[in-house]
């Protein structure tokens, strides 16, 4: 086993560390499973003064990543971000160098760039650490399903805010404090705005959604709602009506009613989840997608979506990969967008939804709520209600599947009924 694949790694963070570490620690396993040895030339960094773990070999650190690129047969890129990120993959792809990236927000932002690269250069541009970490789906989505048709994909892909719904849940705390202890932990960053505002999961849905329906879907086609606006009382409610509340990714075919186009649709939104479904029991910090096909059915997908192990070894495995594709030819799957569907408005999706409203306690009030459902073509399925303060009832209302502009539209004229104090929430049923 003569022959060797330089090997250069860009960023030394949690991910890049343990990489590293994969790379010279498991060196003999490795080459058996690509055929030529692995030979790590460089990592390159921000700063090769700063104190680092003791895996990072601090001869091979250097802050020329250009040069490094440009000497290596395989680049992992771990450092995040768009730029020098994008350009430095680029630059890779030129050179003829195959390429494993982790970085969600430059493919969700940019992917039709590095895909086309790849393609006319006929390297290899590998991903699967990019969306719920150590979790394999982006190989089963891309390859393991390529024979099958994905009608639907529901994942919890962020971590950070499945912790912090969790806590909520089982400890009646309210979203700041989850934050805080999530933070506590390392689940959340100092500034936890990309996962509870939703931009994590959304660049992860926009991928998951390419791949699924061979389509290219922009991240900013992705209809967005954080979890900033929920609080404990949301969480009871869930738990009293028979569901769990999770951020969901949610990626289907669907049917705009209003222009009659068949499409796409991708959204990320917190989501009541009935206690039965598969993804209701997923805790604490694990990642789950659940993904529905034509002809295996129901499939879920279940493991840590963070942290720097579970993330190497995603990496670990796409540099395996391609690897050995340098050693005896061939290449992985390049980008399929040949459906080419529409994306749809997040305002075309059908759904179950559940409303809570504060109401005056007196007769007639139901009646005129469920006439403002019924003007709009809502349907309702169930009605709760419990007693309040200070003649103030609690109404809880789920429909039948409608679409999201009639319930908007309904959620309006409720709201503007003189006997109603407040609408309270408007949150989708999922996983029905």
């Amino acid at each position: 086993m003569g022959e060797r694949l330089r090997v250069a790694v860009l960023g030394a963070g949690t991910v890049g560390t343990e990489v590293i570490r994969l790379l010279t620690t498991q060196a003999d396993d490795l080459a058996a499973r690509v055929g030529a040895r692995l030979e790590l030339v460089g990592v390159a960094v921000r700063n090769r003064h700063a104190e680092r773990d003791p895996a990072v070999p601090v001869e091979l650190l250097t802050e020329d990543a250009r040069a490094l690129v440009d000497k290596a047969d395989v680049v992992v890129e771990v450092m995040g971000g768009i730029e020098p990120a994008r350009e430095l993959i680029l630059r890779a792809i030129r050179h003829g160098a195959a390429v494993v990236t982790a970085n969600k927000a430059l493919l969700a932002e940019d992917g039709p760039t590095l895909y086309a690269a790849a393609d006319a250069a006929g390297v290899d541009l590998y991903f699967e650490a990019a969306v719920a970490g150590g979790i394999p789906v982006v190989r089963a989505v891309r390859e393991s399903l390529a024979g099958d048709q994905v009608r639907r994909v529901l994942g919890i892909v962020n971590g950070t805010t499945n912790y912090v719904l969790d806590k909520m849940a089982t400890e009646g705390v309210e979203l700041e404090q989850a934050v805080k202890e999530a933070q506590a932990l390392g689940y959340a960053e100092a500034d936890p705005t990309a996962d509870v505002e939703g931009y994590d999961a959304a660049a992860k849905a926009a991928i998951l959604a390419s791949l699924a329906f061979h389509t290219r879907v922009p991240l900013d086609a992705v209809g967005r709602t954080g979890i900033t606006g929920l609080t404990s009382t949301d969480v009871m409610w869930a738990e009293r009506t028979g569901h769990v509340l999770k951020l969901l990714a949610v990626a289907e075919r669907a049917h705009d009613e209003d222009t009659g186009v068949d499409g796409v649709l991708v959204g990320v939104h917190p989501a009541l989840v009935p206690e039965h479904h598969p993804l209701a029991k997923v805790s604490g910090s694990y990642n789950a997608v659940f993904v529905e096909t034509a002809s295996a059915g129901e499939l879920m997908f279940l493991g840590r979506g963070a942290g720097g192990a579970p993330t190497a070894s995603a990496v670990m495995g796409d540099v395996v990969s391609v690897a050995r594709h340098r050693v005896v030819g061939g290449r992985g799957p390049v980008e399929s967008s040949y459906a080419d569907l529409p994306v749809l408005p997040p305002d075309a999706a059908r759904a179950r939804f559940q409303l809570r409203l504060d109401v005056a306690d007196r007769p007639g009030v139901l009646a005129q709520v469920a006439a403002a459902h019924a003007e709009h073509g809502v349907s309702i399925e169930a009605v709760r209600q419990s007693p309040g303060d200070a003649a103030v009832a609690h109404l809880v209302i789920t429909t039948h599947t409608t679409s999201e502009r009639a319930l908007r539209a309904t959620a309006d004229a409720v709201a503007a009924l003189p006997s109603v104090r407040r609408v309270v929430s408007v949150l989708r049923v999922e996983g029905a």
